[in-house]
This record gives structure tokens, C-alpha cells and sequence, in this order.
């Protein structure tokens, strides 16, 4: 029977992410009215630059938060009888943004492995500011579903799509450690989702079924879904979830 490995995702949150306080401009001592009226609007002017420059100066002015994330999430009605959620993998940064982090060497040489957790994106070596993700499990068939939303600043989520096809075709398989046999890797563009996405079929003669994943850009929002539901690789359940989270962004 086919084994996920959970992966263990790092969510150290740094706290809030800080705005600048708004300087003051004293008013002038000039006891005309003229003087007074053009302190009054250097003043106003000196403030409102200051707004501006201190909203500019927040990196996470514009991405979501984790608790944002996590509320577009398909809610547990999505996955059916016999699926229920798996507690212990279900995270999100909250309110607060994390710190985001790059590893080159990730992609130069790819830890193909990871492609068999649930927090599967991992694999390109990108760390987003904030992030919700969880997974549901039917202890009937064992099948595992697995979604998950990365946020990014500015165009990272572009990169990180481009840095995982590379990832994906460095790996033509893997070794599956719990069945001790190999996992062939594929991967695809899927026209129509999203700003762009990415399938990942993983398939091996000791499963009795394969794992699809799929990773889909929306803005800097990248969201990432797994499943082995069915008996088609897990297919059309990852294509609906997939489309439902994104559309919910």
C-alpha cells in the first residue's frame, strides 16, 4: 500500500511585520497668519510623504496573511465521506509574516524525494512570507489529500514556478524509502489555471495507486495540492481541488 511521508513544515514566525511611525513635523513659532498657514502645509505635505514612503517601505503590504490564506482552504465538505483531517499537519502563519528565504543549491540539485510529502514545494527550496496548508486522510483506503497556499513578494511566485519544472525534470524518479522501489516522476504545463500551473504524476509498480500534484500561480500566490483519491493517480480530485482553492484566492 502506497505511504505519504509527511513532511515537516518550519513555521517560525517573526511577528508582525513593522510600520514605520509617522514623524511629526513641529509647528512654527511664528505668530502670523501667513507663517502659520505655511507651516501648517509644509507640514501636512511632510506627513503625507512620510505615510507614503512608510507604506512603500512594508514588504508585506500587499501579500496575505496565513489566516487569510487558510480561510480559502476547500473547507472539510469538499473531500466527502470517509476523509477526515489530519490535526497534526494543519498550519498557518497566522496574522504574521515569516521571514522568506531562497536556496539555489535546492535546484541545481534537487532532493527528488520530496516530492513524496504533502509539503511538496519545498523541493525548489523557497520559503513565502506566509502560508497555510493541511491535509485529509480515509483510513479506509489510505488515500491522502493535501492542499496548501504559499504567498510570496513581487514576482518570487513566478520564479519559484520556473525553479520547480527545473526541479521536476532533474528528477526522473526517486527511491521510495517505505516500499524500497523506484518512483518515475513526470511533469506537464496545464493550460487554463491560474496564471500558470504545473502537474507532477508520480507513478510506482509497488503502489496500488500514483500521486498527482499540482502547483498553480495566481498573483503571488502559489498554491500547491496533492492526492492519491481514485484510481486514476489521483487525478481528477488534485484538477478539482486545485481549481477550487485557486478560485477562492
Amino acid at each position: 500500500m502506497r505511504s505519504i511521508s509527511r513532511m515537516s513544515r518550519a513555521a517560525v514566525l517573526l511577528g508582525a511585520a513593522a510600520v514605520l511611525p509617522l514623524a511629526l513635523t513641529a509647528c512654527s513659532s511664528d505668530d502670523s497668519a501667513d507663517g502659520a498657514g505655511t507651516t501648517a502645509t509644509s507640514s501636512t505635505a511632510k506627513t503625507a510623504k512620510t505615510a507614503k514612503t512608510s507604506k512603500t517601505a512594508n514588504p508585506d503590504a500587499g501579500p496575505a496573511t496565513g489566516a487569510r490564506l487558510k480561510k480559502a482552504l476547500a473547507p472539510a465538505s469538499f473531500f466527502g465521506a470517509g476523509y477526515t483531517l489530519d490535526k497534526s499537519a494543519a498550519r498557518d502563519t497566522g496574522t504574521t509574516y515569516q521571514e522568506p528565504s531562497s536556496d539555489p543549491a535546492a535546484v541545481a540539485k534537487p532532493d527528488c524525494a520530496k516530492l513524496g510529502g504533502t509539503s511538496w514545494i519545498a523541493i525548489t527550496g523557497d520559503e513565502g512570507v506566509s502560508f497555510a496548508q493541511n491535509d485529509y486522510v480515509n483510513a479506509d483506503s489510505t488515500a491522502d489529500i493535501a492542499q496548501e497556499i504559499d504567498e510570496f513578494r513581487g514576482t518570487t511566485g513566478t520564479a519559484v514556478m520556473t525553479r520547480l519544472v527545473k526541479a521536476v525534470a532533474a528528477c526522473d524518479t526517486y527511491r521510495d524509502k517505505d516500499t524500497r522501489s523506484d518512483v518515475h516522476v513526470s511533469g506537464t504545463a496545464v493550460a487554463g489555471l491560474g496564471d500558470d500551473a504545473y502537474r507532477i504524476t508520480l507513478t510506482d509498480m509497488a503502489w496500488d495507486n500514483g500521486t498527482t500534484l499540482i502547483a498553480v500561480r495566481t498573483g503571488t500566490s502559489v498554491v500547491t495540492v496533492m492526492s492519491t483519491d481514485g484510481h486514476d493517480n489521483g487525478a481528477a480530485t488534485a484538477g478539482k481541488l486545485a481549481k477550487r482553492v485557486t478560485g477562492s484566492l
